[in-house]
């Protein structure tokens, strides 16, 4: 890698208002393509992951929105925000009162990107750069699961994780568009929102994004 991954965030975004949650800024980039290629030539790697951290997806933004309504599902309490991305959904807890707030993603580039967003919103979030979910759940009170489910082997591993932390008394929040693999007879929808992504891959006109939480163990809808 001939740069930083904080420099290459840096060189390839623009800090810039949240579409939906001004109150939220974050470096975002205007095109997914071209990203794309320039992190695969940056990383040498012709299969490195699509760009997630330098866009606001409908999952995140949905669950953004819900969090700025319904406060009390995370203030003062501590937040964990799953494939984290650009970090949106862990500093919209902060902005909602989380006492704390991590996000946690694989992608080299996420990392830097949360820690810059976060500080650009004066916020602290603490980064995990690993694979949680071939561990067990953290010791928190809220995870928040945003745009999970575009990937069949991610949502496949996802939903036990945060099956195993329901179980253990930790609330899930989950936002999604409604992507193909989002498995809604497990879900109960607490809200939906119109939010308008900043990527070209899922359009630039308003969209759904809903909120859900997951369905009590042994119910069915």
């Amino acid at each position: 890698m001939a740069a930083s991954p904080r420099a290459f965030v840096l060189r390839h975004t623009r800090l810039r208002p949240v579409p939906g949650l001004e109150e939220v800024r974050l470096h975002l980039a205007d095109e997914v393509l071209p990203l794309w290629r320039a992190v695969q030539l940056e990383t040498d790697d012709p299969d490195a992951a699509l760009p997630y951290w330098a866009f606001a997806w409908a999952g995140g933004l949905a669950i953004g929105r819900y969090l700025r309504e319904h406060p009390e599902a995370v203030e003062g309490r501590r937040v964990f925000d799953v494939a984290s991305g650009s970090g949106l959904c862990a500093i919209a807890s902060i902005h909602a009162g989380a006492a704390e707030a991590t996000g946690a993603d694989i992608d080299p580039f996420a990392a830097p990107a949360i820690a810059l967003n976060a500080r650009a919103n004066g916020r602290r979030v603490t980064v995990v750069r690993r694979d949680v979910l071939d561990e067990e759940p953290p010791d928190v009170d809220v995870i928040l699961a945003g745009d999970c489910w575009y990937d069949a082997r991610l949502a496949e591993r996802v939903m036990p994780w945060l099956r195993r932390a329901r179980d253990r008394g930790i609330d899930v929040l989950v936002g999604d568009p409604g992507r193909r693999y989002l498995p809604t007879d497990e879900l109960v929808e607490l809200a939906a929102y119109d939010v308008r992504t900043t990527t070209e891959l899922e359009d630039l006109d308003l969209k759904q994004g809903w909120v859900y939480a997951l369905r009590p163990d042994g119910q069915s809808s």
